[in-house]
């Protein structure tokens, strides 16, 4: 299982890459191999105020739907355009190309609540 050691985890395996008051979200290469191939992605439009721990958007695969939980507070900065026209990216390459969508935290000591990589992997191992 790749799992970069840089970024933070959530236990609905989405991933955060924070720089300065920026966070990047995605989904693991653990949950995009257990969905399997992602055919629909549903992500929030720029400017939406998102919720730690609250949906905001959704992936579609072949054989199961998911919400997509912001893992911070904030206010979305970009969405990957990309990944919402060619699903695939995520399945291909979830930590690059297939990342999601970016905020502006509002509550950057929400980090805290994040896991570490070493957390992740111990979570998903069982």
């Amino acid at each position: 299982m790749h799992l970069p050691e840089n970024l933070y985890y959530t236990e609905s395996h989405e991933w955060i890459s924070v720089q300065g008051d920026i966070a990047t979200i995605g989904i693991t290469d653990f949950a995009q191999s257990e969905l399997g191939e992602i055919v629909f992605v549903e992500l929030p439009e720029v400017g939406t105020k998102v919720s730690a721990d609250e949906p905001c958007g959704s992936i579609e695969a072949v054989k199961a739907a998911e919400d997509l939980i912001a893992p911070l507070s904030g206010i979305v900065e970009e969405k990957n355009s990309d990944v919402e026209e060619r699903s695939a990216l995520i399945n291909e390459s979830a930590f690059e190309e297939g990342w999601l969508f970016k905020i502006r935290m509002s509550a950057p000591e929400e980090v805290e609540n994040l896991m570490s990589a070493l957390d992740y992997r111990r979570m998903v191992e069982g």
